[in-house]
């Protein structure tokens, strides 16, 4: 019966195949017109913007005012004032503990192992909890709250005093040693099995969590016997919805009919549709699942498919941590064996090896409703997720989900409904409205043309592009076409590189202004950016262009994430997108863009204090108080329409811990054309010995009245997830993964790899018991937290509401 036996499996990397390397085998387009783009040193000086026109912008250059396609796309609309930040900036830190403004408060009110169920004990902080599917998972990251009446026991979505929490719990990487007793055994390779109580104590950490909270005077309370309260986890039926359902794509020994998966995993950014439910989004799923040597069992569509995703033959997932090798109490279970997906059986339905093409989808889930069951909405199509915000429904009109795909050199995606938006469905709610708007639509990728305009390509069988696929290359050796829509919205990369889309500096979290529509992508780092070779996967690095116009050489101190690093390269510290729909039609084909905000430290312009200078990084004018690195989340508040920024950085966490800052958007077209002049490092890994100029499209400069940081997080921690009570009153910011480095090597200060004989410490951060919250104190292990925000006086967060910004 058996093709072939399980291949074992010699190294385990725990580094996430979408995180590591580039697996886009598509080069191109890169914004098309390279001539375009690319104007040399001596047209700068010829056309009059030279170093002092560099110098009058600080150390970038405005285009000349006849710039035709400039001023034929920037907006001339008036922009509003906006609200004034009220709050005094935290100053960088890098202590182990959240800081806040004077004036704020916060209050840690959840975290990985509080109970959600009167049936089980109290987190205890000694590894020794059972019951994950009880339990909060672990790291905390996209969130929402829905809000339930105070009076009776029925929704209510203006409520700010009684609610439901839905948050994420992407992984355990980082983390996973606290969780046990004393570590995880058997993680090696060449161990015996890992014991079964371990594995699904790490697959239930996985999900998301409902669990219903109330105010108690200044802050919020857990309610551990409430009935909405439940865990979905990496073990929980999941209905497959949408074009993919019933396909041979999701046929498994499980589920011989392709109908329903096991468990949702590695959920990061978030969601919430206008009818009222969660979206948690499958990000790096691919990581999770081994695959022995069985290319040659394989066609070759679904080697390219599997390949296109980071899933190769002999290799072990990041986060996989040999969960298929758990000898299960049951001889009949399959809940560990299907993370193997090599071909072991005469047939799918045999064995497991479809089993990876039913995770990395938008996943709609009912917080209201404790008995509905999730579905995973293919028609949106399947990549790496980081998040899907809805466009603001305009009644008689489609819906449109902005979506990331979190690696590098990957493509922003829009879903938009087949369905037009009847207001009633907003009341009406539930997963019925999820059937209605999000089973049947077309997927689009984007197109970031040099002129600052772009396009949206159908990833459809109608569009000629996808119909030719893929043509037979190094990297694709047999090509690739497309059989069907359930073929592009399983293998929607791949569709999306047929379709020419312009691959991007690693986009995640989309956020749509509530006041106008614009929505913001953030495009977190790119280290590949601008330099010579491969990337990975024998796949080229891709040029600078102008929706991805920087390269520079940075340097980092020595921190408890790993030794100095001299050479930083790339697009070190990230920069944030904003996208104007033509018409502010969320269904129009093409776009205007710019970019809001370059991250950067305050002095990289300055060449007495940062000896890697080039006059291109802080193009958006950074002072102390608001510099930032790898901008990952953002999020707008509906009431104050402050745009919230999260940052997931390890290149400049020798200044400061992650933190989260508050903006004040403005509006698309509220700066104008630059060309920023990318100097040549010396560096043997640089694409260029000469400078090059690249003109991009920069959203006004900042100051510290319009961006400024609000929140930094403990030590090893990212901040994400972020959402608010009706009334704007409370904050609710996710802390991640704090001490995720404890025992790396080269950190500073020295910590020591976790062993049966240390894993009482020393830890990287031991927040948040260090805080007073939980057991453990001073020595506590590091948990994943909510944290409620609140102003001392009870005001709305961020912003003074008598008072506008000019």
């Amino acid at each position: 019966m058996n093709t072939t036996t399980r291949t074992e499996i010699t190294s385990i990397e725990l580094i996430d195949p979408d995180d590591r390397e580039d697996n886009n085998p598509c080069s191109g387009p890169h914004l098309q017109d390279l001539v375009a783009q690319r104007l040399s040193r001596r047209d700068i000086i010829k056309s009059g913007v030279g170093a002092m026109a560099v110098a009058g912008f600080s150390s970038v250059a405005l285009t000349a005012a006849d710039d035709a396609q400039a001023q034929a796309t920037r907006d001339t609309r008036a922009v509003a004032p906006g609200p004034v930040l009220d709050f005094q900036a935290v100053p960088p830190t890098v202590s182990d503990f959240v800081t806040v403004p004077q004036g704020y408060t916060a209050t840690v009110i959840y975290a990985t192992g509080d109970r959600i169920s009167s049936t089980v004990p109290e987190y205890a902080g000694d590894g020794s909890e059972e019951r994950y599917d009880l339990r909060a998972g672990d790291h905390h990251d996209g969130m929402e709250w829905f809000g339930l009446s105070p009076l009776a026991d029925v929704p209510d979505r203006t409520s700010s005093t009684r609610g439901l929490l839905a948050v994420n719990h992407e992984n355990i990487t980082g983390t996973a040693q606290f969780l046990h007793p004393r570590g995880e055994t058997n993680l090696a390779a060449t161990a015996g099995p890992r014991p079964e109580g371990e594995v699904l104590k790490e697959i239930d950490a996985h999900g998301v969590s409902i669990v219903e909270f109330r105010r108690q005077g200044s802050t919020m309370a857990r309610q551990p016997g409430s009935r909405y309260n439940r865990r979905v986890t990496g073990r929980t039926l999941i209905d497959i919805a949408g074009p993919v359902r019933g396909t041979n794509y999701v046929k498994t020994r499980f589920s011989p009919q392709g109908l329903t998966v096991r468990g949702t995993l590695n959920n990061c950014g978030h969601g919430v549709t206008p009818w009222g439910t969660y979206l948690a989004c499958e990000e790096n799923w691919a990581g999770y699942f081994i695959r022995g040597n069985d290319a040659a069992l394989r066609s070759q569509r679904e080697n390219t498919q599997l390949l296109r995703n980071g899933i190769r033959p002999n290799a072990a997932g990041f986060a996989h941590r040999r969960w298929a090798s758990v000898v299960a109490a049951d001889a009949n279970s399959t809940e560990y064996s299907r993370f193997d997906c090599s071909v072991l059986g005469a047939s799918a339905t045999d064995d497991f090896r479809n089993e990876p093409n039913a995770f990395g989808y938008i996943v709609e889930i009912d917080p209201y409703d404790p008995l509905s069951r999730p579905k995973k909405r293919t028609a949106l199509g399947r990549r790496a997720n980081e998040g899907a915000w809805s466009s603001n429904p305009r009644a008689g009109r489609p819906i449109a989900f902005y979506i990331g795909c979190d690696s590098q050199n990957e493509y922003v995606y829009k879903y938009v409904s087949d369905a037009t938006w009847n207001p009633l469905d907003a009341r009406r709610g539930g997963m019925a409205a999820g059937d209605k708007y999000m089973d049947r639509g077309t997927i689009y990728a984007a197109v970031f043309n040099a002129d600052g305009t772009g396009r949206w390509e159908p990833l459809t069988l109608a569009n000629p592009k996808v119909a030719a696929g893929l043509p037979v290359s190094a990297n694709n050796p047999g090509g690739y076409q497309f059989e069907d829509l359930a073929d592009i919205c399983v293998n929607t990369r791949l569709a999306a590189g047929a379709a020419g889309a312009t691959r991007m500096d690693r986009p995640e979290w989309t956020a749509v202004n509530p006041n106008n529509g614009e929505i913001y992508i953030t495009m977190t780092e790119n280290p590949n950016r601008g330099n010579t070779g491969n990337s990975g996967n024998n796949v080229p690095n891709p040029p600078l262009d102008a929706s991805n116009p920087r390269y520079w050489r940075d340097s980092k101190a020595a921190t408890s994430q790993g030794p100095a690093a001299a050479t930083q390269r790339g697009n070190v510290n990230g920069h944030i997108v904003r996208i104007r729909e033509d018409g502010d039609d969320a269904a129009a084909l093409s776009f205007r863009w710019d970019i809001f905000l370059f991250g950067a430290q305050a002095n990289a312009d300055n060449p007495a204090d940062e000896a890697n200078y080039q006059a291109n990084v802080n193009l958006s004018g950074l002072s102390l108080a608001n510099e930032l690195s790898k901008p990952d989340g953002c999020w707008f508040s509906r009431v104050s329409g402050i745009l919230y920024i999260e940052t997931d950085d390890n290149t400049m966490t020798d200044r400061t811990n992650a933190q989260l800052l508050a903006a004040i958007p403005g509006r698309y077209g509220d700066g104008g054309a630059v060309d920023v002049v990318n100097l040549p490092s010396g560096s043997p890994n640089q694409a260029v010995t000469a400078p090059v100029t690249i003109r991009t499209y920069a959203g006004k400069r900042m100051t510290e009245a319009t961006l400024k940081r609000l929140m930094t997080a403990p030590m090893g921690a990212e901040i994400t997830g972020v959402a608010e009570t009706p009334d704007g009153k409370a904050l609710f910011v996710n802390i991640q993964h704090p001490g995720e480095n404890t025992g790396r090597a080269g950190a500073v200060p020295s910590s020591v790899a976790l062993t049966p004989a240390t894993l009482n410490g020393p830890f990287e951060s031991n927040w948040p018991g260090n805080s007073g919250y939980g057991p453990g104190g001073a020595a506590a292990r590091p948990r994943s937290a909510t944290v409620m925000i609140t102003r001392n006086d009870g005001g709305v967060i961020g912003y003074d509401a008598t008072r506008r910004l000019a």
